[in-house]
């Protein structure tokens, strides 16, 4: 019997902003987030634990300047390193949705693992910090992972008075449609034109 293959890349992102070094394998293992920023690495936990996913991640970066440059490169090397582990994409489900309610935020995920990177970003942040982390880093978060992944990515906070929630409800949705959307359920490539 044929061993599946497995789903890991290891990513190493330097610049003089950033060190990111991150090994993801997309089903499952050890998870372990360091990013110099707690909320950051709370978010980064959940998704990784919704998606199913292992991850090590440890990310230096500026933060005497301010949390972007982690933040955004983080979502860079993620989306990368979430392509490179899908592989040929053969047998994936590709589309997927998840709402999840936190407290009296509702949110909710749609995206596509098409190679057609895409952003579309609904949720006003209420408050502007969320203890260390700055609320507006969400929207390019999502922007990075989304561009380098080349996922098709639709976010909405339907409601919500509270940063903390939306915010949180946005990554576990968000885990939990990669999780739906990366099964392997097939053979082929889904879609229409033979080719993803």
């Amino acid at each position: 019997m044929k061993s599946k293959a497995a789903r890991s890349k290891t990513v190493e992102r330097k610049t003089d902003e950033t060190d990111v070094f991150l090994t993801l394998n997309l089903d499952g293992g050890e998870v372990s987030v360091k990013t110099g920023i707690g909320f950051f690495d709370h978010m980064l936990t959940a998704l990784a634990f919704y998606a199913g996913w292992g991850m090590i991640l440890s990310v230096q970066g500026d933060l005497e300047v301010d949390g972007h440059h982690t933040v955004e490169d983080t979502g860079i090397a993620l989306g990368q390193g979430f392509k490179e582990a899908l592989g040929d994409k053969n047998g994936i489900r590709r589309f997927a949705s998840a709402y999840v309610p936190m407290d009296e935020a509702l949110c909710r995920t749609v995206l596509d693992i098409s190679n057609r990177p895409c952003l579309v970003f609904d949720a006003d942040m209420p408050q502007p910090m969320i203890g260390d982390y700055d609320a507006c880093l969400t929207v390019e978060f999502m922007r990075a992972f989304a561009v380098n992944a080349g996922v098709t990515l639709h976010q909405k906070c339907e409601y919500g008075a509270n940063a903390h929630h939306i915010t949180e409800a946005l990554f576990k949705s968000l885990g939990l449609a990669l999780k739906e959307a990366a099964k392997v359920d097939g053979s082929g490539v889904t879609s229409t034109k033979g080719t993803l």
